[in-house]
């Protein structure tokens, strides 16, 4: 990683905000299906690593991700597919099209944007999504915190191809040698960061499970602060 970081890009969803699982619960409910928002929550990640094989990302894009992941979370939760299951995420997926379901704010997400502004970096959202996240942040409360929200649906371009990178470097003035980026899919986050030529790409790993990866991790969101102080103390 190199020693100064002056500007730390981020991915929204599964980083800085995370899906809705109590609204996804409600939603099979409705259904005839069982489901507990926890049991969800812990099966996520292990469904995001199954998807991240440079094959998948390869040949389809992020809506297409989108519902392949839903249904891997439900069969890492235990929940086997059905017409119900169906029914139910589409009723998600209807709320997502309107409001974006990846709503959820770690208790950890505003503290540690707070400490990262207080290391005078800028902060810049590049993020895969639908159009709906500027309207998202605004409702949760993040807007605030950034220099500049990226939104592929907005641009017509999406991670892990290098133009979106290069977009939030001129729309926030930031140089590809001094920023990191940080997100939670090697082959999105990772694999485009590096072809776009910055300095450092930080995959967000929340369950450890990508032992062996050759880029930082971290395990926890607020370990970002510590690992940009880190750098930046070392270049002073």
């Amino acid at each position: 990683m190199p020693r100064v970081i002056e500007t730390v890009f981020l991915d929204a969803g599964g980083v800085l905000v995370h899906p809705n699982w109590v609204r996804v619960a409600a939603a099979l409910a409705e259904h005839g299906v069982a489901a507990d928002a926890a049991a969800l929550a812990a099966a996520e990640p292990r469904a995001k690593h199954e998807m991240d094989a440079g094959a998948l990302m390869a040949r389809s894009d992020d809506q297409q991700r989108g519902w392949i992941y839903f249904d891997g979370v439900l069969r890492h939760a235990g929940i086997a597919a059905s017409d119900a299951t169906a029914r139910a995420l589409a009723d998600v997926r209807r709320y997502h099209d309107v409001h974006n379901v990846w709503e959820h704010v770690p208790a950890d997400v505003v503290p540690t944007l707070a400490a990262l502004r207080a290391l005078d970096v800028r902060l810049v959202v590049v993020s895969n999504a639908n159009g709906r996240l500027h309207a998202m942040f605004d409702r949760v409360g993040l807007t605030g915190y950034f220099d500049a929200v990226l939104d592929s649906h907005q641009w017509g371009v999406e991670k892990p191809d290098p133009r979106l990178f290069h977009l939030a470097l001129g729309e926030s003035g930031a140089d590809a040698h001094t920023t990191m980026h940080v997100g939670d899919f090697y082959h999105i986050d990772v694999a485009g960061a590096r072809a776009a030529g910055l300095a450092a790409a930080v995959l967000f790993d929340m369950a450890a499970l990508y032992e062996g990866a050759d880029c930082p991790r971290i395990h926890r969101f607020g370990d970002l602060v510590a690992l940009v102080a880190a750098g930046n103390a070392g270049g002073a």
